[in-house]
């Protein structure tokens, strides 16, 4: 599952007047704004325009993250951990980011082609035991 998309811009309040009109079409609202950032969406913040954090001009790529959502804080900690084993570069720990939400847990990395993307959860539970159970492993009561 995807949990928001951001795409750099150099004029925030040029976008947002570009995108306003846009955003209520699809049923999105404007759910926060400063003079860095403009964020749309339902219930919760789904599509953002931002001036990259980086302090360069906002181009296609720069500025731009995918997030997916994650079920837990070990499902986090694993899909960083694993981005990194595949030649991914690190572009923020598994943590809390008290900065965007009191509850909200993400790990930031690029892939191979410098792309940024993020796992992040607002969930405090560290696991849903999802995997664990072992492939290998005979399910018990399997004859039922």
């Amino acid at each position: 599952m995807i949990h928001h998309v951001s795409v750099g811009t150099n004029d925030v309040a040029r976008a947002q007047a570009f995108y306003a009109p846009l955003m209520q079409l699809i049923g999105f609202r404007l759910i926060k704004a400063s003079p860095s950032a403009v964020h749309y969406g339902a219930s919760d913040i789904v599509f953002s325009l931002e001036t990259p954090v980086d302090g360069r001009p906002a181009s296609p790529g720069n500025g731009v993250h995918i997030a997916f959502q994650a079920p837990d804080r070990d499902a986090v900690r694993r899909f960083h951990q694993l981005a990194l084993e595949k030649g991914g570069t690190d572009e923020g720990a598994p943590g809390v980011r008290a900065n965007y939400n009191a509850n909200y847990f993400g790990a930031f990395v690029r892939d191979l082609d410098g792309n940024k993307i993020e796992a992040v959860t607002y969930t405090a539970r560290e696991s849903f035991d999802l995997l664990a159970v072992s492939r290998d492993e005979p399910k018990k009561n399997a004859d039922l």
